[in-house]
């Protein structure tokens, strides 16, 4: 059996289409897997104004099953004269059986009443108006309400196709019962009656509409290589804009514009941003990679009047590099020392001052920062200029027109002002990176430019009690932890967060740049934020919950250290010897929990070889160090027969204090090196 369910929409943004569609297909696929409904596969359509799914060789019923289903013990169910009890009645009764039905059977020694019950499949077509929970249950990054009903969705529900192969399944959302028809392309198109869940593709063919998102995008990509061809053009294949383009349309049709040579004099990247983050039009260059007056678009529609559309498009586009080109030559009227004056009076936050106060305080952390990483005396210069003129173009008016472009016209106006190259790029690096797995910056000033900023965000909002709680995060402050985790990571940069933060609090305190905030109060807050972007780091590399817990089970998270001791414990797991290694570690580790004590050995009051040997060992880890994390355990799981026979031969708990204190002085010195690869308890020594 083929089942047709398609979801029929007002215009839904490009960008959720897709992972809609998958959802929707994810959701489906579960509850016929929950619903003991067998299916061969799940095609799925999607364009704008619409999501569907395809159900291929549905099975027209559940399975058949049977169920042995145990009641009450047998002293329960009957008294001492073998009458049925209520316990018993109850039970059948509940299972729409008899006591008739009873036959008891025994579990470990005890006897217990069962019932054996034959439970028939039902009908497919019983159960699939249950997938009308599934749609209501899909999620979206924005939802709306309509008319007078408090259901929220993507967009308005117009229609909705619910047929079992040529039979409707009824199901209703709001007003909208489901039936055969659907609608065609808007313009081009009708309403059209499906007489088969089969009929589907091609029927909307017929009204102008490609369901199948592949198909569209391959006309698409056709298109737009025989008008390059045509014009002997290099068109850039932008996969992320031919994906959004795909979700624009049901029926492509691509066309070519141009528009005058003389916009060719604004930077390229504002043409671009102008031709394809605004008009989604592809752009073209010559042969020699020069770019041209031209662009392609892709119309919603055929090539009807496709003049018209290429006129209208191309008056758009001229409207927009007109305003760019204007703003272009504005803004080079003017220093960046003006811009950098007029910071002042822009506010970064209403409680966290102006940008300028944004800035000098990225300066001072800036400057921490290149003494961690060790920048040589130019970097350092570099890093210092950039931080203090980083954020000027945003009182550009090129910027203030195209938002999209901060940062990048900070680069080109700072080229043009002659500022040198590592300050150049520095600028164009400064927000990266952009999303939760972008582009890293590349170069060194540019990472610590990035950092500094990301770190004072993160403290200021913090100091402020702004902190993210569930999903509400309007100042992405976790994408921007997770960059530093990712930067950190990239770099192998040893870098204690909490006693960084201490140290950059310190350092703008003397700087008189905390404006009575208090950049203290919070930082552990702040630290479990970063504990949990090392967590979602980790789980992306596939390691082990067990490990990610015992790794980042530490008061001073420290990236590049927990990520290297994730990897070790990783590998260490798939040997033969792990379990013994790990449970000599965490015996100490669990002594040395219920009782801290510190101070130094005396060897004097040792009473066995055990002893010697042990300290003999921790001696030499002295210089934990200045060795690699896989060394380092190695040489710890080395000691596990030391360890254990360490235990086997001494009380640690002797009746004599100095000796009790003495022994316990030696695990805590041990535990100290073993506590660097995190909380080694919670590491589960039985892998799979």
């Amino acid at each position: 059996m083929q089942y047709l369910l398609e979801i029929g929409l007002e215009d839904m943004p490009a960008h959720v289409v897709t992972p809609s569609l998958q959802q929707f297909a994810d959701k489906t696929a579960a509850f016929l897997h929950d619903q003991q409904l067998a299916f061969d596969d799940i095609q799925q359509y999607a364009t704008p104004r619409r999501l569907a799914l395809l159900i291929n060789g549905l099975a027209a019923q559940q399975a058949d099953r049977a169920e042995d289903l145990r009641g009450p013990a047998k002293k329960i169910a009957q008294d001492a004269d073998g009458n049925w009890t209520k316990a018993a009645i109850g039970f059948t009764r509940g299972q729409g059986m008899t006591v008739d039905d009873i036959e008891f059977k025994e579990v470990k020694g005890t006897e217990y009443v069962f019932l054996h019950k034959e439970i028939a499949g039902k009908q497919a077509a019983d159960i699939l108006p249950g997938l009308v929970d599934v749609i209501k249950g899909l999620t979206f990054p924005t939802r709306m309400k309509w008319a007078r009903y408090d259901f929220e969705f993507i967009r308005p529900i117009h229609w909705l196709v619910s047929l079992l192969d040529d039979q409707v399944v009824p199901m209703q959302i709001l007003d909208v019962q489901a039936g055969r028809t659907t609608q065609g392309h808007r313009f081009l198109g009708h309403a059209v009656e499906l007489q088969h869940a089969a009929d589907y593709v091609e029927a909307l063919r017929a009204q102008q509409v490609i369901v199948t998102p592949a198909e569209r995008k391959a006309m698409i990509t056709d298109q737009i290589k025989a008008i390059a061809a045509q014009h002997d053009w290099q068109v850039d294949p932008d996969a992320d804009l031919l994906e959004e383009v795909n979700n624009l349309v049901e029926y492509p049709t691509a066309f070519a514009g141009s528009f005058d040579a003389k916009y060719l004099a604004i930077p390229e990247i504002v043409l671009i941003t102008s031709m394809k983050d605004n008009q989604r039009y592809f752009y073209a260059r010559d042969r020699g990679g020069k770019m041209v007056n031209a662009f392609i678009g892709v119309r919603n529609g055929n090539a009807e009047h496709i003049e018209n559309v290429i006129a209208g498009n191309e008056k758009v586009l001229t409207a927009r590099l007109e305003d760019a080109a204007f703003f272009y030559q504005e803004d080079q009227q003017h220093t960046i020392a003006d811009y950098v004056g007029r910071l002042s009076n822009v506010s970064f936050h209403d409680k966290l001052g102006s940008l300028a106060d944004k800035m000098a305080r990225v300066q001072t952390i800036a400057g921490v920062l290149a003494q961690h990483f060790g920048l040589n005396a130019q970097d350092a210069t570099d890093l210092q200029r950039a931080a203090g003129i980083y954020k000027f173009d945003l009182v550009t008016g090129m910027v203030g027109e195209f938002a999209e472009l901060q940062g990048t016209m900070a680069a080109h106006y700072a080229q043009l002002a002659g500022e040198n190259a590592n300050v150049v790029t520095a600028l164009g690096e400064q927000y990266m990176p952009t999303s939760a797995e972008g582009p890293l910056p590349t170069s060194r000033v540019g990472m610590l430019l990035a950092m500094a900023d990301k770190l004072d965000t993160l403290m200021s909002f913090f100091a402020v009690d702004m902190i993210p709680s569930g999903s509400n995060d309007p100042y992405a402050l976790r994408r921007q932890a997770y960059g530093i985790v990712r930067m950190l990571a990239t770099h192998k940069q040893a870098l204690p967060l909490r006693q960084l933060q201490n140290e950059l609090v310190a350092q703008l305190q003397a700087a008189d740049q905390l404006a009575g905030r208090d950049y203290s109060h919070n930082i552990d807050a702040v630290n479990d934020f970063f504990q949990d972007r090392i967590k979602q780091l980790l789980q992306g590399e596939q390691v082990s919950y067990d490990i990610i817990d015992a790794v980042t089970a530490t008061a001073d998270p420290d990236v590049s250290a927990e990520i290297s001791a994730a990897q070790v414990l990783t590998t260490a797991a798939q040997q033969a010897d792990f379990k013994e290694h790990m449970e000599a570690l965490t015996r100490v580790i669990r002594i040395t929990n219920k009782n801290t004590m510190s101070g130094t050995v005396n060897p004097d009051l040792f009473e066995n070889d055990s002893e010697r040997e042990l300290h003999a060992a921790v001696s030499q880890l002295a210089d934990f160090d200045g060795r690699t994390t896989a060394n380092n355990f190695a040489r710890l799981t080395n000691l596990a027969p030391v360890i254990n026979a360490y235990f086997d031969a001494t009380m640690v708990m002797a009746k004599d204090e100095q000796v009790r204190t003495n022994r316990l002085r030696e695990l805590n010195q041990l535990a100290s090196y073993i506590n660097v690869f995190g909380d080694l308890t919670q590491v589960q020594t039985q892998r799979n």
